[in-house]
Order: C-alpha cells, then sequence, then structure tokens
C-alpha cells in the first residue's frame, strides 16, 4: 500500500499545497549549525535484577546466582568508567557517511494546528511521510516556554493546559497580517496568550522565558515549527537538511507568502519554493492514482485544514498537472468550528451556573482541547460528552454536544466553503458535470455535514477518499521538492506543474483608481501583457509604479477608488530584522541542545543510583555491613542533592558523577583476595554437597553443618 494511504490521525490537520510564486528570489538564510563539544555521559544498561529468592533450587544454583550477582556489580563499575571515554572515532565516522550521503530536500507541510514533513525515497520510488519522536506522523504547530527551556510540537501542546499563557499556536493567523486586522482582533479574544502591536503594526507575541518577558514574530514561532520539522527529517535521514519546500493557502498572499519564507531563513533552511497546498495535494492525488490518467481528467481539491480552506480545480493527464483555478479563505477551517463549540458551552455555563470563564486563559484552553476531541468524536458518532473536572472554582463541568448541535452551530461556516466552489468553479468556466473527482484533503475534511453537502454539490458524486487528508500535502510538497533538487526518477521528473495567481495584481495610478493588470486565476509563468500606463505629465523619463494585490476586475469597471489596498513591502521584515533573528534562532537552539545534554546527564546519574541501590543493596549483597551503609548514605545524598538541584547545569552533574564513582567504586570493586576467598568456599561447598550423595549417613550431620557454615560465610 502507499504509504499516504496508512495511519490516518484523525486529530491531525492536512493543509494544501500552493502555486508557483512568481520570479520568487530563493533567498538562502544558511545557519551554519555549531558542534557543541561537550563531555558526554553514557546512560548506563540498567542492570539485571537479581529475582532468584527460591530457597529451594540447590546450593549450586545459588552459588550460580551469587556469581552472576558479582558480575553484574562488577558490569555496573565498567559501564561507569566508560561514561567518560570519548567517542570521537565514532563521531568521525558518522561525519564521513553524512558527508557521503547526497544531499536531499524536503517537504514541509506548515499547517495551522499540526504539521508535515515528508521526503522522495529513490529506492522506493515514493515519498515517506517522517514519524517524529513519538512515532507521529504529524506534529502539533505548538510552542511553549517554561522557565528553564523551550519546547516545540508534542511537548509544548502538552503543557497548553498547565502553561496557556506561555504557550503559542496559531502562529500561521497571524503571520504576515496586521496587529489592526480585524481577523486578528477577532482570534485574540480566544488566544490565552498575549499579542500586542509592534512597529509598524505588526503583531508581537508576548510570553515570560526564563523569567524574563520574551516578544516575538510570528515569522520566529513559525520558524521554531519548521526547526522542529527539519530535525525530524534529520534524525531520519542521519544527514543535515538544508533545502526545503514550504506549502502555504493558496490564497496568502504575497505578504504572508513573504514572511512563511523569511520564517524558513530564520531557522537555516534554504526555501526553493513556496508552493499552494491544494497544488501540492493534487500532485499527490495524480501519482497515487497515475494510471486513470491516461486521458484528461478534471479534478476538484477540497481542502479543509486547521485553519484555512482552499480548492482548486485542474486538469490533469499523465504528467501534465495544469491549475485552472483557485479559490479559498485564510481564517476558516477546524479552529473556526472549535471555537463556535467554545463560545456555545461559555454561554451555558453563564446561563446555568452564573460563571463566566471568558477571562479565565486556563479554563478555556481546556474548555478548547475537550470540544476539539468532542469535533473528532462526532465524525464517527451520533453525540458525544463534555466532561472537564474542576474547570472553574474547583466545579466540573458536564455536557453533552450532538452531530446535530455541532452542524447547527457552524451550518453557515459549511455553506461559505460550498459558495467558494461554486465561485471557483465559475472562474474555472467549468460545469460541474465535468468534474471526475473531488478529492477532499484537510483533517476537517472529515466532517459528516462537509461531506453531504459537497455531494450534493455535485450531484451525488462519491467523494475520493483514498489520499490520507492530514498527509497529501507534505507528500506532494517532497515531490516538488525532489523535482526541484534534481531527484528522483523519471516518474516524477517528467510532471509539468503549471499553477495560477490565486490573486489579483494591478497597479495604483496617479489620480488613485487601481488597474488590474494580471486577473486572478492567470496561469505561471506570464511572459506579457497588452495594457498601458501613461504618465501624469508629459515628458516624464521615470515613473514610480506601485504593485497591488487582491482588487477585482470587477472593482475596476465599478471605477470606484481603492480605498484598502494591499501593499508587499510594508509587511516584511528587514534584513536587519531577520539578522537578529537568525542569531537568536542559533542562541535557542544552543540553550536547547544545552538542556537536552544537562537532562541526559541527570538521567544518567539517577540511574546510575538506581542500579547500585537494587542490584548492590539486597539482603544477598557481596558488600560488608559497613559498606552497605556507607554506601546507602551516598545514595541518599546524592539523591537530596538532585531534588534541590533539578535544574543544575550539565558540568554540575557530571561533577556529582564522578564525586560518587570515586566513593561508591572502590566498595563496589572490592579485592581480589576477598573474591579468590569465596570462590574457594564455594568450591569447598560443592565438594561437600557432592559428599552427601554417596551415602554416607555417618557424617552426615556434620557435612550438613560445615555447608550452613559456608553459606553464612557468603552471606
Amino acid at each position: 500500500m502507499d504509504p499516504i494511504l496508512e495511519n490516518t490521525s484523525e486529530n491531525n490537520e492536512a493543509i494544501g499545497v500552493d502555486p508557483i510564486m512568481l520570479e520568487e528570489e530563493n533567498s538562502t538564510n544558511t545557519v551554519g549549525n555549531e558542534k557543541h563539544n561537550s563531555k558526554k555521559i553514557m546512560v548506563n544498561d540498567q542492570a539485571e535484577k537479581t529475582s532468584e529468592n527460591n530457597v529451594d533450587i540447590g546450593f549450586n544454583s545459588y552459588t550460580n546466582v551469587k556469581e552472576k550477582e558479582y558480575n553484574q556489580i562488577e558490569n555496573i563499575v565498567n559501564d561507569q568508567e566508560k561514561h567518560s571515554e570519548t567517542k570521537s572515532n565514532i563521531n568521525d565516522e558518522e561525519e564521513k557517511r553524512s558527508e557521503n550521503k547526497k544531499k536531499v530536500a524536503i517537504g514541509i507541510d506548515l499547517g495551522t494546528t499540526y504539521s508535515c514533513v515528508a521526503v522522495w525515497e529513490e529506492e522506493q520510488n515514493h515519498a515517506e511521510i517522517i514519524v517524529n519522536d513519538q512515532g507521529n506522523r504529524t506534529t502539533p504547530s505548538y510552542v511553549a516556554f517554561t522557565d528553564t527551556h523551550r519546547m516545540v510540537g508534542e511537548a509544548a501542546k502538552n503543557k497548553a493546559a498547565s502553561n496557556p499563557i506561555n504557550t503559542v499556536f496559531d502562529a500561521k493567523r497571524l503571520i504576515g497580517r496586521k496587529f489592526s486586522d480585524a481577523q486578528v482582533q477577532s482570534d485574540m479574544k480566544l488566544w490565552p496568550f498575549k499579542v500586542i502591536a509592534g512597529d509598524d503594526d505588526k503583531p508581537m507575541i508576548v510570553v515570560n522565558y526564563k523569567n524574563e518577558e520574551k516578544k516575538f514574530f510570528p515569522e520566529e514561532i513559525s520558524s521554531m515549527v519548521l526547526a522542529k520539522m527539519r530535525d525530524i527529517a534529520e534524525t531520519y535521514l542521519d544527514s543535515p537538511v538544508h533545502d526545503v519546500v514550504i506549502t502555504v493557502p493558496a490564497f496568502f498572499n504575497d505578504s504572508q507568502r513573504r514572511a512563511t519564507k523569511e520564517a524558513g531563513a530564520i531557522c537555516g533552511l534554504n526555501v526553493m519554493r513556496i508552493i499552494n497546498e491544494p497544488t501540492a495535494a493534487a500532485l499527490a492525488y495524480g501519482l497515487h492514482k497515475k494510471d486513470r490518467f491516461s486521458q484528461e481528467r478534471n479534478i476538484v481539491i477540497f481542502d479543509l485544514g486547521g485553519g484555512t480552506f482552499d480548492v482548486s480545480i485542474l486538469t490533469i493527464k499523465d504528467t501534465d498537472f495544469k491549475v485552472l483555478a483557485t479559490d479559498g479563505d485564510t481564517h476558516l477551517g477546524g479552529e473556526d468550528f472549535d471555537n463556535r463549540m467554545v463560545n456555545h458551552f461559555v454561554e451555558e455555563i453563564k446561563k446555568k451556573y452564573n460563571r463566566d470563564i471568558g477571562g479565565n486563559p486556563r479554563a478555556l484552553r481546556r474548555l478548547r482541547t475537550a470540544c476539539e476531541k468532542a469535533k473528532r468524536i462526532l465524525s464517527s458518532t451520533a453525540q458525544t460528552y463534555i466532561d472537564v473536572d474542576a474547570l472553574y472554582d474547583g466545579e466540573d463541568f458536564f455536557s453533552s454536544m450532538s452531530r446535530a448541535k455541532f452542524d447547527e452551530l457552524n451550518i453557515d461556516l459549511f455553506t461559505r466553503c460550498m459558495e467558494i466552489v461554486e465561485r471557483c468553479l465559475s472562474d474555472a468556466k467549468m460545469d460541474k458535470s465535468r468534474v471526475d473527482d473531488v478529492v477532499l484533503v484537510g483533517g476537517s475534511s472529515r466532517i459528516p455535514k462537509i461531506q453531504q453537502l459537497l455531494q450534493e454539490l455535485f450531484n451525488g458524486k462519491d467523494l475520493c477518499k483514498s489520499i490520507n487528508p492530514d498527509e497529501a500535502v507534505a507528500y506532494g510538497a517532497a515531490v516538488q521538492a525532489a523535482i526541484l533538487s534534481g531527484g528522483g526518477s523519471d516518474k516524477i521528473q517528467d510532471i509539468v506543474l503549471r499553477d495560477v495567481t490565486p490573486l489579483s495584481l494591478g497597479v495604483n495610478n496617479y489620480n488613485n483608481i487601481f488597474y488590474v493588470i494580471i486577473p486572478k486565476n492567470t496561469t505561471i509563468p506570464i511572459t506579457m501583457w497588452g495594457d498601458r500606463i501613461t504618465t501624469p505629465e508629459d515628458n516624464m523619463s521615470t515613473i514610480s509604479v506601485q504593485v497591488y494585490e487582491d482588487v477585482t476586475a470587477e472593482e475596476l469597471k465599478s471605477g470606484n477608488k481603492i480605498n484598502k489596498i494591499m501593499s508587499n513591502d510594508e509587511e516584511s521584515l528587514s534584513s536587519e530584522e531577520i539578522g537578529r533573528m537568525v542569531k537568536e534562532a542559533e542562541q535557542y537552539k544552543a540553550e536547547d541542545e544545552e538542556f537536552k545534554m544537562m537532562a541526559e546527564a541527570k538521567n544518567a546519574l539517577q540511574d546510575y543510583l538506581y542500579n547500585v541501590k537494587h542490584t548492590v543493596m539486597d539482603n544477598a549483597s557481596i558488600l560488608s555491613k559497613a559498606n552497605k551503609n556507607k554506601t546507602k548514605d551516598a545514595i541518599e545524598k546524592a539523591q537530596v542533592w538532585i531534588n534541590a538541584n533539578s535544574n543544575a547545569k550539565f558540568d554540575d552533574f557530571v561533577s556529582k558523577m564522578e564525586q560518587l564513582e570515586s566513593v561508591l567504586n572502590p566498595m563496589l570493586l572490592n579485592n581480589e583476595d576477598a573474591r579468590d576467598t569465596r570462590q574457594r568456599i564455594k568450591q569447598n561447598m560443592i565438594s561437600k554437597l557432592q559428599a552427601l550423595t554417596t551415602g554416607d549417613v555417618s557424617g552426615m550431620a556434620s557435612t550438613i553443618a560445615s555447608i550452613l557454615s559456608d553459606i553464612l560465610q557468603l552471606l
């Protein structure tokens, strides 16, 4: 089975792919990753626990157990001695292997709620969705900040309930926008974290990190998510990754696209191309169903993700992909459906219990989590329940949500999706009866009411659910990355992809009348246009031309002056700002590595204490009573130190480990004479046991007494 069909994750978001940018500059801001040459602690394999407590196993078996136990202790010491040895030879070999590996480019679906990364595998001749360190194929687009460190992905989302004001999500709904944007102002009412206006009305996210107030641009938060996805890919590939194709919603404007590319540059990625999400999904579908495209087919990609909605209409024949039209809404998706449920229950709590939790970030976060879960459950059942312990003032909250009520709360949003589909069909000049396949992409496309309305729109046509809606976009992005990097087989190198401009482009003349030069849905690349622009005065040798976007031809025909025109430069970060963010990203990465090393050293110390305590301190240990007490005392003091210094530095844990080894290892090793003595006692006892089997009854009592004496010496 094609990997794109496997492991469908119900709670994850899949987003589409976006069109090829006009004359995009590949601003490579690759950040060199300095290696942190620090001493590493080897985590000891936990010593085998001796569980032979049966007294009837025979004296010979018992002595074998004691010998095994002694060897275990010796192994512990040997393992601890190895922890300080350098691993330069191994590291050199790993570096050589990495250098010999062919550089690959990856595809990243940077989602509002979840992100996904994939790479083209030449040997298998397909794109591989890469699992994260938790074994999941998608990763939450969350970043959390604490007093000690930063977290991204699964760990960050797990902090959302306990640390809501410092856990950031939905950065995609801020990127490339103004703080004064009406949609930003609306979203801020539901976000637990703080957003303020920065210079030039740019939104900035305020968090507390290491007991200091920090302000981040949305691009910086997105860069942290992108860096996490790159790390996931590097772990899988066992080699560095620099080149990437990133997907964005088809209806992202130029400012949002630029900001996404800047996010990649901040974390040291070379963004080869920004492509539209539905276009990437079409690539995935086309490769999956390649046998069906010997004749031209008309395809509708319906991409409803966690925060955005896109629809694209394409024709596919063999390896020729041509987008006819695209449309969408950059603020319509699963998050909005969740918001409707959250608002519904906030009002219910007000009416039933006279409590207003609207100003309680922690309560809202916990309620939102419950609503997200309920939404997923309602895709497969008619009713579910909301049950949140101690939601407000220690009071539990319990309620229900039916699929019918969920549909009622969101019907206007569902209807808007259908209207956008119809508008896109009109732009493509295609009757819905001519559509061959309607392909569902994005986690929210699983909602039954959405599927029902879409099927009714296309006169009962069966919807295509054969590709994984959460992974299709990343799959297509990996295909595009392989094409651009020259990788892959003829299967993908022969692909011809022709996209369109999602928004109209034009100029503003001297009397503030906007003229559309390139209408939306014009095929890219565009080689010429026939309109003529006149100067406001005769004999002018130069003219300043400002290019704007997102103005329709109807607005031009009406002759109305354009009051709200979107410019291209104001929203972009300056080169100085990007340079500063690159340096800070390097610093954050170094801090993350330092925290990781500290955690590993701490775990190694705790493992060492555990091994000593549970393998040496049992009653059958070879240690003397005095040494047992010394060992016990050292372990207890070390544990007290760890509890009091849980956030100590890496070197502190290393020093404590060395200090403990200097105290415990000599006792654990014992001396050779003692070992030889024990061996002689053991052999003597075995010979006495053999004498018992000869049937010499007269000496049996004294022999047994002698054996018991030997046992006491061993104890």
